[in-house]
C-alpha cells in the first residue's frame, strides 16, 4: 500500500481494503526499519495512532474529512503543531513544547547545516519512502533540491497560494510551504487540500481555490517550452546538461515548440538572493533572545551578556554568520548613533558618575573611542542599507520582470536543471565552505522564489553513480494546473525507475539495485 499513489490509498481507505490504523502501523514499522537514515527528529507515534483511530471512526460513518484523511505524512520540523515539539533542528528551540513525525533539516530552515552536527540525515535515494508524502518549506530551493537528490517530486507553489501560518519564518518574502510526493498527481492532491485564502495569513490570495485533477495530456503541439540560456551555469555537470538536452528533445520530438529564451538578470540572482536572505534572517532571528521562549543561557552578569551567551549557545556558526552578514547589510548611520548613545548611557549607569576625576577621565576616553567608531561608520557603513539591501530589492524586481517578459512572449513553461550535479558524497560535501555550498545548491532554484513563481522538480534520470537527477519546470504565477499537467506528461514519458525499498532496509550503503536503466531516450 505504501507504493500506491495518494488517490489509490484514499480509495482503499474508503472501500475498507485497509484501515487508517493499519496504514499508520505500516508507516511506523517502515520508519523504524530505516532508522539509520536519520530522516526524522520526532516520531509522534502515540499521537499518530490516536488520530488514525479517529479517522477510522469517520470512515465508518461515511464522513471522512477529505481525500487525505487517515493518510500519514511527514512534516519538516519548522511547522508549529499543538502538542508536538518544534525545534528547527536547533538548540535554540529544543525543550519547547495526523503529523506522523518531523523530518530532519538543517539548523534553521534554509541555512545549510554545519559539518559538526551529529546524526546527519542520509540520502535514502528512495522513490518509495516511509510515507506517502511530506510537507517542507522552500525559501530558495529547500524542497526542490532535496527532491532532485532523492528522486521524488518537489513542488514550490506560487507565493501566496498556500498559507504560511504556523511556518516558522526564515525569509518572509520568499518562504512558501513545499510539497514532496512520489508522483506529480500526488503533488496536485496535496496542493488541493492546502491552497486557498487563510485569514491568519494576509499574504494568501483572496480568491477561493478549486482543487483539480490533472488530465492525461496527449497532445503537446500547442505548448511552448522555454530553455533559459543563463541556466547553463558555471559548474553544471555534463550529465545534468545531457539530461536537460534530452528532455528538450523529448518535447520537440513530441511536437512542442522549444525555444531558447533569455533571463538576463539571472547572473545577479544568487548574490541578490543572499543579501536579501541574510537581511531577513537577521531580522527574524532577533526574536530568539532567551527571554520569552526557547533556550536561555545561565549567564546572568547582565542582560547583554545573557543575550550574547544565549545566541552563541543556541545557534551554530552558520546561523550566526548569516545573522552577522544580514545586520551588516541593514546597517544605517542611525543604528551607529543609537549604539553610541546606548554605550554612553550604560557607562553612566554602571559607574554611577559622581564627579570622580578617574571616572570622568574614563568617560572622556570612552567618548574618544566612540568618536572614532562614529567616523569609521560614517565612511564605511552609512550607505550599507541603500548600497546592499535597497539595491538588492531593485535587482529582485528586474529578475521578476525578466520572467514576466518571457511568459508574455508566449512561453508556457520554462525547463531548467534543478541542481548542478547529483548528490555529493559526504567526504566531498564537507570540503566546501558554507558560502560556496549555498551558492551551488541554490543557484538554479532561488530565482523562482524571488519572483514568487511556481516551480517543480521531476525525477528524470540516474547518474553514472546511480544517483537521481531531476529537472525543474517553472510556470506562470498561479498557473499550477498548467505547470503540473506539463510535469505529469514529462514524468510519464521518462518513467523514472523505482528504487527497491528492501535494499534500504538491509542498510546497504553501496549502489542500490534499480528496476531499469538510469536514463531516458
Amino acid at each position: 500500500m505504501l507504493r500506491a499513489s495518494l488517490r489509490q490509498v484514499s480509495a482503499a481507505l474508503k472501500e475498507g481494503r485497509v484501515s487508517p490504523t493499519e496504514l499508520c502501523q505500516q508507516c511506523l514499522s517502515l520508519i523504524k526499519s530505516t532508522k539509520f537514515l536519520n530522516a526524522y527528529i520526532t516520531i509522534a507515534e502515540e499521537t499518530a495512532l490516536k488520530q488514525a483511530e479517529a479517522s477510522e471512526e469517520r470512515y465508518k460513518r461515511g464522513r471522512p474529512l477529505g481525500v487525505l484523511d487517515g493518510i500519514p505524512i511527514a512534516v519538516k520540523d519548522n511547522f508549529n503543531t499543538a502538542g508536538i515539539e518544534t525545534t528547527c533542528a536547533s538548540n535554540m528551540l529544543r525543550g519547547l513544547g495526523v503529523r506522523m513525525e518531523y523530518l530532519d533539516l538543517s539548523e534553521i530552515p534554509g541555512v545549510i547545516q554545519d559539518n559538526t552536527r551529529k546524526n546527519l540525515s542520509q540520502n535514502p535515494m528512495l522513490r518509495t519512502k516511509s510515507l506517502t508524502g511530506a510537507l517542507g518549506s522552500d525559501t530558495g530551493g529547500s524542497t526542490r533540491n532535496p527532491a532532485a537528490h532523492c528522486g521524488v517530486v518537489g513542488l514550490k507553489p506560487t507565493y501566496g497560494l498556500i498559507s504560511r501560518h504556523g511556518l516558522i519564518p526564515l525569509v518572509n518574502s520568499m518562504d512558501v510551504p513545499g510539497i514532496l510526493t512520489r508522483c506529480v498527481d500526488d503533488a496536485a492532491v496535496v496542493l488541493g487540500s492546502l491552497a486557498g485564502h487563510d485569514p491568519k495569513d494576509s499574504t494568501t490570495i483572496q480568491d477561493s481555490f478549486k482543487p483539480f485533477e490533472l488530465p492525461n495530456l496527449t497532445d503537446v503541439s500547442k505548448l511552448s517550452i522555454g530553455i533559459p540560456k543563463e541556466y547553463h551555469a558555471p559548474g553544471l555537470s555534463g550529465e545534468i546538461l545531457a539530461v536537460w538536452s534530452k528532455a528538450a528533445d523529448l518535447f520537440r520530438n513530441a511536437g512542442a515548440k522549444v525555444v531558447e529564451v533569455s533571463l538576463p538578470h539571472t547572473r545577479y540572482s544568487i548574490v541578490c538572493y543572499h543579501v536579501l536572505c541574510t537581511a531577513e534572517v537577521a531580522s527574524n532571528m532577533a526574536r530568539f533572545d532567551g527571554l520569552e521562549y526557547g533556550h536561555r543561557s545561565d549567564m546572568n552578569e547582565s542582560t547583554e551578556s545573557m543575550y550574547a551567551a544565549t545566541r552563541r549557545e543556541g545557534f551554530n556558526d552558520v546561523v550566526r554568520g548569516r545573522i552577522l552578514s544580514g545586520n551588516y547589510f541593514l546597517l544605517k548611520q542611525d543604528d551607529v548613533d543609537k549604539g553610541i548613545e546606548s554605550s554612553l548611557s550604560k557607562f553612566a549607569d554602571d559607574t554611577k558618575l559622581g564627579g570622580s576625576v578617574d571616572l570622568l577621565e574614563g568617560r572622556k576616553a570612552l567618548q574618544r573611542d566612540l568618536d572614532k567608531l562614529d567616523q569609521w561608520a560614517k565612511s564605511n557603513c552609512k550607505r550599507n542599507y541603500e548600497k546592499y539591501f535597497v539595491k538588492a530589492q531593485k535587482v529582485r524586481r528586474l529578475i521578476a520582470n525578466d520572467f514576466v517578459k518571457v511568459f508574455r512572449s508566449g512561453v508556457d513553461v520554462l525547463l531548467t536543471p534543478t541542481t548542478l550535479s547529483d548528490a555529493a558524497p559526504y567526504k566531498e560535501f564537507i570540503k566546501e565552505d558554507n558560502r560556496t555550498r549555498s551558492a551551488q545548491n541554490d543557484i538554479l532554484t532561488q530565482a523562482a522564489n524571488m519572483a514568487g513563481l511556481p516551480a517543480i522538480n521531476v525525477p528524470a534520470a540516474l547518474s553514472e553513480r546511480g544517483l537521481p537527477v531531476g529537472l525543474q519546470f517553472i510556470g506562470r504565477s498561479f498557473q499550477e494546473q498548467q505547470l503540473l499537467t506539463v510535469a505529469k506528461w514529462f514524468e510519464k514519458q521518462v518513467q523514472f525507475p523505482v528504487i527497491q525499498l528492501e535494499e534500504v532496509k538491509r542498510h546497504d550503503h553501496d549502489v542500490f539495485q534499480h528496476e531499469k536503466s538510469a536514463s531516458f531516450s
